[in-house]
């Protein structure tokens, strides 16, 4: 009776003892201690975050800095079967639901960390054993063989008194939070890659468009250089040479039609498809065109808009709820321990008796001790981690900049680009007709209009990349600035049918540009369509 008397005394004062102890020794005091809403660690506070005041080239005419509704950026194109593409992505892209399953492990995990808020430990536990006890023991016991049921209760309740379990739903909370930017940031890159894959088919059907014409035309060169030889006319050298070019610009639609399948592949998997030929279901369209004024907002609203962005502060602040919890290791766990048993020789006793129960509850403490700097290491490891997610965040602010920027003047650059090609080619194209003419007269030989032509193809072939670059740039615009995530919001509720074939444009013809005119101030020339062979 004395013993149960003294254990329970020592208890009653050991235990505030034990608090106030924590407390003093933590450095913190019991003010900052209920300033933090009775939790240890550091609170978390958004970290600083480098951005410019303005782009760089904020003065173009075509660049505004006014904000921009990028959830829907691809109708920008006015393309309905670039449309068509981008909701059946969205409903049967795979790497789209493996983020979506992500999210919801993030969420099982939060209501577990919520659940560890309350008793952690609710058992009902039940057994049954037939003993028999050796005879040969030194104390033998005057029943060496019985029966024995028991059932009960168990109950373990670890008090929340230093904030662990709340800072491991702040975890809980942050964690989920970058799931779901995970998933948007997925969704970003995915409506990207979609409008990608499929400007740069359009660019390898136009470039393969313009090396079939050319390949119609240089063949009726060749016959003519052909019918020359045979009258005596020229030597075989033209011939030749005629061959020579034509079979050059034949290799080459090998060498895009591998480009074309490729891009065709890539663009099934990102559908969610096996790889087909889509050439076969997709309509034939130009390359998309871009509008002309591109609303960008301004470089602070990158912190709000990209989800990569937005998931490098949630790690951030996950980060700073860790080192809460590393902590409250420091301190001593408190706990309510609850036990009710019933036990009996017979089960018919179990519950017949009050002298079959048996029963305890009482607080517990646990206090680590001699813990030799693991828990200060801990603690020191957790804060070097959250510096480091607080640079990473930074620099991918940074980064976030400079893919806007490169973005932005491959945008503006490419379309002068075009404009300059535009002529260029509508010059070459007028050098070789009145070259083709010349040769035909005798007036000139084959070697001026084997290197026309040569010239004209390649420069054909790079006003296709050029005018394909202009919508591509856009497309990096539009990823960098994080646009198009909104569309989870309200998304497609079915996937939804190509259009049909659009009629045929009219070719339209270059003008050439004035060598005094301002670039940054010149409209965009019309760029001519190729023919189809």
């Amino acid at each position: 009776m004395r013993g149960t008397t003294a254990t329970a005394v020592g208890t009653s004062w050991q235990l505030p003892i034990a608090i106030a102890i924590a407390m003093l020794a933590s450095g913190c005091g019991l003010r900052k201690w209920a300033d933090r809403g009775f939790k240890v660690g550091p609170d978390y506070c958004r970290p600083a975050a480098p951005v410019a005041s303005e782009w760089i080239d904020y003065r173009e005419g075509a660049i505004k800095s006014e904000p921009a509704d990028l959830s829907a950026w691809w109708t920008t194109l006015n393309d309905p079967v670039l449309d068509s593409l981008i909701a059946n992505a969205y409903q049967q892209n795979l790497t789209l639901r493996v983020a979506g399953a992500r999210i919801l492990q993030a969420q099982a995990a939060r209501g577990i960390a919520v659940g560890n808020m309350f008793p952690q430990v609710q058992q009902a536990t039940g057994d049954f054993a037939a003993v028999q006890v050796s005879r040969k023991t030194a104390f033998v016991p005057p029943q060496i063989w019985f029966r024995e049921w028991s059932e009960g209760l168990t109950a373990s309740w670890e008090l929340d008194f230093w904030g662990r379990f709340r800072r491991a739903v702040e975890v809980a909370d942050a964690e989920l939070d970058a799931s779901i930017e995970e998933y948007d940031d997925v969704l970003v890159v995915l409506l990207a890659d979609v409008s990608t894959s499929y400007v740069q088919m359009r660019i390898f059907q136009e470039r393969l468009a313009y090396a079939r014409q050319n390949v119609t035309v240089q063949e009726g060169i060749l016959r003519i250089a052909e019918d020359r030889f045979r009258n005596g006319a020229t030597t075989e050298r033209d011939v030749l040479q005629a061959q020579q070019v034509l079979e050059q610009t034949r290799a080459s639609i090998a060498e895009l039609e591998i480009g074309l399948r490729q891009a065709n592949n890539l663009l099934c998997i990102l559908l969610g498809v096996p790889a087909r030929d889509l050439t076969r279901e997709l309509p034939k369209q130009p390359v998309p065109q871009v509008p002309p004024e591109l609303a960008v907002g301004i470089p602070a609203d990158l912190i709000r808009r990209r989800p990569d962005v937005r998931r490098a502060e949630r790690d951030v602040a996950a980060q700073s709820a860790r080192i809460g919890i590393a902590t409250a290791e420091f301190y001593p766990q408190i706990s309510l321990n609850g036990v009710i048993q019933v036990s009996a020789e017979d089960f018919g006793d179990l519950f017949d008796t009050p002298e079959s129960v048996f029963g305890s509850v009482g607080p517990s403490v646990r206090w680590n001790i001699l813990n030799y700097g693991r828990l200060l290491n801990n603690v020191r490891g957790q804060d070097a981690r959250f510096e480091e997610l607080v640079y990473r965040y930074q620099n991918q602010v940074l980064n976030a900049g400079r893919e806007v920027e490169d973005a932005i003047v491959g945008y503006l650059r490419s379309q002068q680009q075009a404009r300059h090609l535009a002529a260029s080619v509508a010059a070459a194209a007028r050098s070789v007709q009145i070259a083709d003419e010349q040769y035909r007269q005798g007036a000139i030989d084959f070697t001026s209009v084997y290197l026309l032509e040569s010239i004209l193809a390649s420069q054909q072939d790079q006003l296709a990349f050029a005018r394909g670059n202009v919508p591509l740039n856009l497309i990096k615009v539009y990823r960098a600035l994080g646009g198009g995530w909104e569309m989870r919001l309200s998304p497609p509720s079915a996937a939804v049918p190509i259009p049909p074939e659009a009629p045929a444009q009219p070719e339209k013809l270059p003008a050439t540009p004035d060598v005094n005119e301002n670039e940054n101030d010149r409209a965009p020339v019309p760029i001519p369509e190729p023919k189809e062979a």
